[in-house]
């Protein structure tokens, strides 16, 4: 679908373009299916990205000169909502969470005295870096006393949202949903936005201030995964948290210190090296890429791509071998190389489709 013809296809809500549609027949039944998957009244699949469709969010629902909290970049969060980021451009006070180094994660009796006393216009939860999940639940309700929206950011996570085995934004008071749809999700690189609350406020808001060219292609390709998701979301989005946990396992088996020990290592897709010193971490990182084992400089490593290519428990064991051999052991990462292809070569069919 994304290399179609409708690539080269273009239309307006206004319909001021003529002979389009089925590519408005496209949208509608692409939103249809987001609405049904993520239970909720609205879906807009338009924005192009994850940060588009946090620019939406903040530019609907604050003014300038408002405050919004979210957890800070230090903490994981995600820069694109940093007070040095939009929220900047756009004239927007950034507060940050309490944040337990500890748990990884939002504190949550601190923040909620924080919110009583700050008393931002909107609320963030989700982060770029995310173990566990957000104490929505806790301070969802304290948020909404003081007139707060609520916005929880799932881009991350999406997928493991879609397939209920993370936590449950909507039904645990987050006004909005926003995320990308190609990280955990395995969908095209693309945005989306999700409510029962907000349809009034956004619908008519989005096009044209912030999106016109929606890329239709990109649409369709995502009803696919979509399709999927809804079909095989719960067992694919299980197992993704099943391999995440059973490499952090073998990982701190091995000597490689992680984030999270404590709290079994992550619920999540993610794993996070315990790494303060970020020249250390950029030189690991890159030693891995030389053994073709590829992780940013975070440093996260993440379970999506390999689920998706029906790896299991057992390849999570040969991966933590293979990362340790690199990270531990400082074996050449051209002969690790040589081991990381040929477990590759042997899952070359994608899964959960």
């Amino acid at each position: 679908m994304l290399g179609s013809d409708l690539s080269n296809r273009y239309t307006s809500p206004d319909q001021f373009y003529m002979g389009t549609k089925y590519v408005d027949e496209i949208q509608a039944k692409t939103e249809d299916l987001a609405k049904k998957l993520f239970r909720c009244e609205y879906a807009d699949v338009t924005p192009l990205s994850g940060h588009v469709a946090d620019i939406i969010a903040l530019s609907v629902l604050a003014q300038h000169g408002d405050k919004i909290m979210m957890v800070g970049k230090s903490n994981g969060g995600y820069p694109g909502i940093s007070s040095e980021a939009y929220p900047k451009i756009y004239g927007l006070e950034v507060i940050e969470f309490p944040f337990n180094k500890r748990k990884f994660n939002i504190d949550s009796p601190k923040a909620a005295t924080a919110i009583e006393q700050e008393r931002p216009k909107i609320v963030i939860f989700g982060a770029s870096f995310i173990l566990f999940p957000h104490p929505l639940l806790e301070l969802s309700d304290i948020c909404h006393r003081i007139g707060a929206h609520v916005v929880y950011d799932g881009s991350h996570v999406l997928g493991l949202i879609a397939g209920e085995q993370f936590q449950d934004p909507l039904r645990e008071g987050a006004d909005l949903l926003i995320g990308s749809t190609h990280k955990s999700f395995p969908g095209p690189q693309g945005g989306v936005l999700l409510t029962s609350k907000y349809q009034d406020n956004l619908r008519g808001k989005v096009n044209p201030a912030i999106v016109d060219n929606a890329h239709w292609n990109r649409i369709a390709a995502l009803y696919v995964a979509l399709a999927e998701m809804k079909k095989f979301g719960t067992r694919y989005a299980r197992q993704i948290i099943r391999n995440s946990q059973a490499l952090a396992k073998a990982l701190d088996e091995n000597g490689v210190r992680l984030v999270g020990k404590e709290l079994g290592f992550t619920k999540s897709h993610q794993i996070i090296v315990d790494e303060s010193d970020s020249e250390q971490a950029r030189r690991l990182a890159r030693r891995l890429e030389e053994a073709n084992i590829i992780v940013d400089t975070g440093i996260r490593i993440g379970t999506s791509e390999e689920t998706r290519l029906g790896m299991r428990e057992p390849e999570m064991q040969r991966i933590a071998e293979l990362i340790s051999r690199v990270w531990i052991a400082n074996e050449d990462p051209k002969r690790v190389r040589k081991d990381v292809s040929r477990l590759r070569r042997e899952f070359r069919t994608i899964r959960f489709c």
